[in-house]
């Protein structure tokens, strides 16, 4: 088990034809260079001399940007299934001011920039190094895991400390919730669980052994559990007044 820099937010993919483990239905990018953009994407025109520079490098991209909609997300999937692009889009994370604030957040965790107008940044003048980075991401129908981001952790550290001092000076009790959100976000990091085999039947085998413990201890943790072995169904008994009909229901 490694805890890494690394960050998980509550948005999927945008198209289903993203998906590159058909079995999972997730979408995994290797080593990907991530484009942090502020608005919505309708075309790619303005994109073109930064995803061709993509696709020379051979790396995969994701897009992350308030939306990706119409011209834009049906020319990235022909892209994707021509087999020329590698790539995934999802939305970003928050609304509003937040949704700025989270954007900064990742650009920090990957080394990125966030392309937006404001800042005099345009799309069109976008190159490689204004891209964050990160060794993987996973992207999933509902959420998306940056793991690992190329981000310095003297930048993140200082990030974390700015997001600690509001936390302190904010008297909007929903503001300090969604701040402390945004802190465990950044500083949490995220788990790689190792798993190796002799064979990759073993290595499969074991991954999903994994998968289902992960997910039984993430059901866990958000329901609850109960004692096994009948011990609940025996402890609940003895607090029911239900009188049965005969003897076997009394039983």
């Amino acid at each position: 088990l490694e805890v890494v820099e690394g960050m998980q937010f509550d948005r999927g993919y945008l198209s289903p034809y993203f998906v590159t483990n058909a079995e999972k239905m997730v979408a995994d990018l290797d080593d990907p260079y991530i484009l942090i953009h502020e608005k919505k994407l309708s075309n790619l025109q303005s994109l073109l001399p930064v995803l061709e520079a993509v696709v020379q490098s051979g790396k995969p991209l994701l897009i992350i940007a308030e939306d990706v909609e119409g011209e834009a997300l049906a020319t990235l999937v022909v892209n994707k299934l021509r087999g020329g692009l590698k790539i995934a889009a999802v939305k970003a994370p928050g609304f509003g001011d937040r949704r700025k604030a989270m954007l900064e957040d990742i650009a920090i965790l990957t080394s990125g920039q966030v392309i937006s107008e404001d800042v005099g940044i345009k799309l069109e003048n976008v190159t490689l190094d204004m891209l964050g980075r990160a060794k993987k991401v996973n992207i999933s129908k509902e959420n998306t895991t940056i793991i690992d981001g190329a981000g310095q952790k003297s930048e993140i550290t200082a990030r974390v400390n700015q997001i600690k001092a509001q936390i302190e000076e904010t008297t909007s009790d929903y503001d300090r919730e969604k701040l402390q959100e945004r802190l465990a976000k950044l500083a949490g990091g995220v788990a790689v669980i190792r798993v190796g085999g002799a064979t990759e039947v073993e290595v499969k085998e074991k991954k999903d052994r994994v998968d289902d413990a992960l997910n039984a201890t993430r059901a866990a943790v958000e329901e609850g559990i109960v004692a096994g072995g009948g011990t609940a169904l025996l402890r609940a008994a003895n607090a029911l007044t239900v009188k049965g009909s005969n003897p076997d229901q009394e039983a």
